[in-house]
This record gives C-alpha cells, structure tokens and sequence, in this order.
C-alpha cells in the first residue's frame, strides 16, 4: 500500500514548520508553476490587461480591490435556493434546507401581500403539476419496462400512451362538433332514393333484402353494406349549414391539436438529443452523480433504476467503442466504407421502387377486378379483391424491414445511427407506399387530372365508378386499420407465442435456433406511426375512425405487455433514449404531413359528391366557409377578410423574420457561451491533471531528498 507523503519542515527551509520565504524554498517557486499550466497559454492571448499566473499582489493593486469588490457585490446578489424538490441535494438536505426556509419565513413573519400571493400560486402550479403527474395511466407499467427491458422500449409503449391520448381527444371533439350537431338537429334522413334524371348518376348504399351471416361479415370487415350508410363514414351526414361548418371546422381543429402536441413533444425531447449528441465531457458524470432519485422506496424501483442506469452506460460505453474505432481509420478504409454504403443505399432504393411499383398495380387491379362476375357471385374473392392493396402493403412492409435492419450494421455506424437509418428507410417504406395508394385512388377519381375525360367531365370526379368518392376513401382507409389490427393479432397468436413454447420445450439444438426473441423497437414503432398515418388521413373521411384507433391502441397495449413479458428477452445492444424521443415525434410530424397533402387536395380542389355527405351540391368544399363568412354582421366579414389580403400577411410575415432573427442571433450567443463553459471544462480538467502530475513529482523529490 502506497505510503502517504509526510509533511517534511526542512523540505520548506524552516524548522518550525512554516513556509520559508520564497528564495529559500528548494524546488520551484508557485509563480513558475502556475505559468506551466495548460490555462496558462490562453492568457497569453488576452491583451496586456490580463495578470499572468502567479503575479505579484502588488502588481495591481486596483485591479485587485475592483475585482475583490465585484466578487463581493456578485457574493450579495446570489439568489437564494429555489424549492427544495428543484434542488440537486441529497434528502437529508433537503429537508434541512425546508426547515430552514420555514424559520425564516416565521422570523420575518408573513410578509407582503405579493410574496403571499407569488407563494401562493407558486404552490398551486406544484400542485397541479403534481396532479397531471399522478393521472398519467401506467407510469408504474413504464418504468416497470424500461428498468427491464431498457429505454428503448419503454420508448415505444410512452409513444404509444401518447397516440392513445391524441386519438381519445379527437374522438371527443368530433363527437362535440359532428356527431352532437347532426343528432340535434333532427335524425338525420336516410339513404338517397334512385334518381335517373340526375346527371350523376344515382348513390344507393346499403343492404336490401336478406342477408346472410356471410354477408353481414364481409360488410363488417370492408365496411360496406349497413356500415355504409351510418356515422361511420362521410357519406352519412346530411347537407345542413351548421354541420358543414362544424365537420369542416373539427377536421381543422383536430389538425392543429396534433400538430401543437406533437411539436412540445418534439421539443422536450430535442434537448435531451443535443446533449447527448454533443459529446460532453459531463456525460458519464452526469448518469453516475445525477441520476439517481434519492426519493426511491422499496427494493424494486431501486432495481429497476439501478438496470436503467445500467442500460443508459452501457449504451454510452457502445457508442464510444464506435467512435473511437471511426476515428483511426484511414483514408483507404474511408474509402472502402464509403463504398460499401453507396452500394447498399442503391440497393435499398431498388428494393423501394419495387415496393412502390407492385403497390400502385395491386390498387389499379383492384377496381379492374371488381367488374368480374366470378369475383361478384363469390364471397371469399370479392373480399380478397377488396383488401388486394391492404394485403400487398402489409407483405412489403413484412419482408422489407428485415432486410434493412440486415443492411444497417453493415454501414459502419454506431447503434443510435443505425436505429436513425433503419427507421428512416422503413418508415419512408410505410409512409410513401401508402402515399401511392391515395394516389392511384385519386388517379380513379379525378379521371388521371383530365378534365375533359368523359367520365369526369359533367360532375368533375368519377361519378360512374365513385358516386360517393369520399365514402369510399374512408372504406379505404378503415381496411388498412382493420386489416392492420388483424395482421397484429396473427403475429403476436401465431408467431411469437408460439415460438416462446417451442424454446422452452425444445433446449436443444432447435431451442438454441428458435431462441428467445428481443423487442424489436424500431419496426414496431414505424407499425404505430403507420396506424396513426391512416386514421390522419381518412378522419375526414370517416369521422370514428379515430375512436376505433383509440380501441386498437388500447388493447394492443396491453397486448404487447403481456408478449413483452412473457416472450421477450432483454436486447443484446440497446440505444440512447434521448435519440427516439425525439426522432419518434420527428417521424409523426413527417406522417402528420404527408397525411394533409391528400386531405388539404380533397377539401380545395375535388369537387365533393353530388349524392352523399354535408357538402353534396358545393363546388369544393372550402366554399361552405366563405359562404358562412358572408352571412355574418358586416364588421365580422371585414375583419375576416383582412386576414386574408396583403395588407395583413405582410406585417405579419416582416414580424415573424425579425423575431426569427432575434431568436436565431439568442441561439448563437447561447451556443458561444456553451462552447466557452466547455473550454473551460477541459481547461479545469487539464490543470488539475498537471497540478496532480506536479503534486507526485515534488512529493518523490522530497522523499528522496
């Protein structure tokens, strides 16, 4: 065991113990040794005002007394703690540090009306902080995953608590704003009558006469027949002033709700990712001094939060590893790495364009096929034909992903990198191949664009194939949700139980080659984003298809809750939380997107159906609100006119740059001052290394002296 240095008296020229005078002293003087400091060299370069390490006292005396007086008017204006829970103190700290502030309080009495008042609502917004913390469902359940199973996974399941609340607030408003408005207004009338003198065409949805169970069930799962003319769809609701106001002004109102909640998703988790991917020096330090809750009770969330710090350093460690090992590549290794991704994004984009080809033929096919007498007299087909698209992109969106998370590794990049590419690929895969759907299905109903084509020529849109266009877009859409609820049941029974019995009855070979299965993140994410991608885009079209996303949500929950715990195993490599919490919203706001390219076309260009739904008769349906703005007071139109000219749009837009710029030229001077505070970091860093070095170096020297 190495012997701690003794405090030696003659080693600093004095017999009684205290310092020699400085001449006297052996060794090297504390001026010479703070100028060989790291930090030293950056003083060098700061103008002839600034003292070298280890100056005389005397050398300033003024600067010395304005900087001593500085010190001490910046030591009074310290603010004092804020509440203790904000604090980063151990318990015991903490409640010290509360006692304290109440003696104070007591001592100096009550105070002034405005601290009562600012104590006041201080305590409220606590309060009710608390509260929202308290009503969120299955905190316990989440943390429960994430200390088990890393964050990762307990990424996908708050994902999916966030789109279950997304979908439960737009049921809400729309049965506010559509469904509460068509009943109050008297029962809505029923399906139209056949009309042969109506240019056209005629619309007469629904079943007549007996129908069979076999029937009854293919009308359930392709929602035709009784579903086809109920508040499922669009084509339902009557052509009444108030309620074209209200259904187009609940589409809109739903949009922007999902836009302001996933954009402060999107924020929060933004800060986590700059930090984490900004290579901090504090990133070890932070997990290891910083995250532990010191107001843990009970053995298993001190587990669990020991296996989540666990997860967050392991995935820490992985990333450095890969980073360390990019670095001493050479430039022929570069090269050939370069390479290597260049041929496997081709090969990607091939696999795409297949993907996207196959699924524009299967829509077109469809609708060829239906003419067919064989698939009208059976059943079985006709169901097949129906759901020919929504089965061809489930089995590209089966086959595919596999394939990209088999070309990821390959590339060279860390693990949080790789996760970032594969779910680009995939959810470009998902979200473009259902891109195509919408437009090979409004290829059929604006006749390919052609306006002159005779099928579109005298109501604008396809009337003899798509009377009621709109109707069927919902029908679309709510196959592509059901056939994806299905799909989801078949693997969880089929495949994944399944093989959990297969690996503990069979420990031999065949156990080892069905093995355990991990949580796969990234394709059962992009299968969430996918799901909320459809119901975005046919709400319009079929007003409950955000409650029954809310239904599907709710039971797949705790569907993947039970196969999480009772099939899967921890994964083998995890990655940084930070990074999906905010690339997951990322790709919502993408899907948020493309889905209001089709909606948006719908409601500005599309003539709307002469035979179904509230906007039957219209030119578009954007016509129904300057219609409405027309028949209020003069002063109103005015005021909501001016909103929409120059006059207006101009400020407005010269406003919006100039605090655009000010926030820009904010972010760079903060980003400055985090780079200056970082330099000094490793500056702190570097001296006390230097100053450790010198501390042995003197002590050996002593020691042999």
């Amino acid at each position: 065991m190495e012997e701690r240095p003794q405090w030696d008296p003659e080693a600093w020229g004095s017999a009684e113990g205290r310092p020699a005078p400085r001449a006297a002293r052996a060794g090297p003087s504390l001026s010479s040794v703070l100028n060989e400091l790291p930090s030293a060299a950056t003083l060098r370069y700061r103008g002839p005002g600034v003292l070298p390490w280890g100056a005389e006292e005397g050398e300033d005396e003024e600067a010395r007394k304005s900087m001593q007086t500085s010190a001490d008017a910046a030591h009074q204006e310290l603010p004092e703690p804020g509440p203790s829970r904000e604090l980063p103190w151990p318990m015991q700290a903490r409640r010290a540090h509360r006692q304290r502030l109440a003696r104070d309080r007591v001592a100096r009495g009550a105070g002034s009306t405005g601290a009562q008042w600012t104590r006041l609502i201080r305590r409220s917004k606590e309060k009710v902080r608390e509260g929202l913390r308290s009503l969120q469902p299955w905190a316990w359940t989440l943390k429960r995953i994430g200390g088990q199973f890393g964050a990762g996974t307990e990424s996908y399941f708050s994902l999916l608590r966030f789109l279950l609340l997304l979908n439960v607030l737009a049921s809400v408003l729309t049965a506010c704003m559509v469904l509460l408005p068509t009943w109050l207004e008297g029962t809505p009338p029923g399906p139209p009558a056949l009309n042969a003198s109506s240019p056209c065409g005629s619309y007469n949805p629904g079943s007549h006469g007996l129908v069979t169970f076999a029937t009854e069930l293919f009308n359930l799962l392709s929602g035709e027949g009784f579903l086809e003319w109920s508040p499922l769809f669009y084509g339902f609701y009557p052509p009444r002033p108030h309620l074209t106001i209200t259904y187009l002004c609940a589409a809109f109102a739903i949009g922007l709700l999902y836009l302001l909640l996933i954009l402060h998703r999107s924020v929060s988790g933004l800060k986590q990712t700059l930090l984490a991917e900004s290579e901090a020096l504090t990133s070890y330090s932070h997990r290891v001094f910083s995250a532990w809750d010191f107001g843990l009770s009970g053995e298993v969330h001190v587990r669990l939060r020991q296996r989540l710090i666990l997860y967050e350093l392991q995935v820490e460690l992985e990333e450095a590893r890969v980073r360390r090992k990019a670095a001493v590549r050479t430039l022929g290794q570069q090269a050939r790495l370069w390479s290597v991704r260049l041929l496997l994004n081709l090969v990607v984009l091939a696999l795409l364009g297949a993907a996207f080809y196959g699924i524009y033929w299967a829509s077109r096919a469809t609708v060829t096929l239906q003419d067919k007498p064989l698939i009208q007299r059976t059943p079985v087909l006709k169901l097949i034909v129906d759901y020919l698209p929504s089965i061809f992109i489930s089995g590209v969106n089966f086959v595919l992903p596999p394939v990209f998370k088999l070309i990821a590794p390959l590339e060279g990049y860390t693990r949080s990198r790789q996760i970032v590419f594969i779910l680009l690929r995939t959810v470009s895969l998902r979200l473009v191949s259902l891109l195509v759907l919408l437009v090979s299905l409004w290829s059929q109903i604006t006749c390919g664009g052609n306006e002159e084509d005779e099928r579109c020529k005298t109501c604008g849109y396809n009337y003899k194939e798509l009377p009621c266009w709109e109707t069927r877009l919902g029908q679309e859409m709510y196959k592509l949700l059901l056939f994806d609820l299905l799909t989801s049941l078949a693997v969880i029974l089929l495949i994944q139980f399944p093989r959990k019995l297969l690996c503990g009855l069979c420990p031999g070979a065949l156990g080892r080659f069905v093995r355990t299965q991990e949580f796969q993140v990234p394709d059962e994410v992009l299968g969430l984003i996918y799901a909320q991608t459809v119901v975005w885009v046919g709400s319009f079209f079929c007003p409950l298809l955000p409650f029954l996303n809310t239904v599907k949500f709710l039971l797949l929950f705790y569907l993947k809750k039970i196969t999480l715990f009772s099939t899967c195993s921890p994964a083998s490599r995890t990655f940084r939380a930070s990074t999906v919490n905010f690339f997951f919203p990322l790709v919502l706001l993408l899907g948020l997107a493309i889905s209001a390219v089709p909606v948006l076309y719908s409601i500005f260009l599309i003539p709307p159906s002469k035979l179904c739904g509230p906007f039957r008769g219209q030119s578009s349906i954007w016509v129904a609100i300057p219609e409405s703005i027309c028949e209020l007071p003069q002063m109103a139109q005015n005021f909501l006119f001016f909103l929409g000219t120059q006059a207006f749009a101009v400020p407005l837009l010269l406003i919006s740059s100039i605090l655009m710029a000010y926030t820009v030229a904010l972010a760079n001077s903060y980003g400055h001052l985090i780079s200056e505070l970082k330099r000094q970091i490793q500056t702190e860093a570097q001296n006390k290394v230097f100053l450790a070095q010198r501390a042995v170096a003197l002590s050996s020297v002593n020691r042999a002296l």
